[in-house]
């Protein structure tokens, strides 16, 4: 058994994202995101399922044309999207990439 303590797990840069998965399987890829006040996350367009959880702080959330605030304790999950995001304050997040059937092929 194994738990994660999503507040003191250590992360790296969006550049180097892929340091920060905590957990992958042949079915879903789990990571850490931080963001610094006024960072964002450029537009990226994910084949995949995605869920997204706020651990700490709030984050501006576009999914294709729409947007929204997800805040602390909040959690998005979207089908395949455009998606970016952004924070004026810092946030912490959760990112799980869930693979759909259609990837299987």
């Amino acid at each position: 058994m194994r738990i994660f303590d999503l507040m003191n797990l250590e992360s790296e840069a969006y550049e180097k994202r892929e340091k920060n998965v905590f957990f992958q399987n042949e079915l879903f890829k789990t990571r850490i995101i931080d963001l610094k006040p006024g960072q964002r996350i450029p537009d990226c367009q994910m084949d995949c399922f995605v869920l997204f959880y706020v651990v700490q702080g709030e984050v501006q959330l576009r999914k294709n044309d729409e947007t929204a605030t997800l805040k602390e304790n909040q959690v998005f999950i979207t089908e395949p999207a455009l998606l970016s995001m952004e924070t004026r304050s810092g946030a912490r997040l959760m990112g799980i990439q869930i693979k759909t059937r259609k990837e299987d092929n």
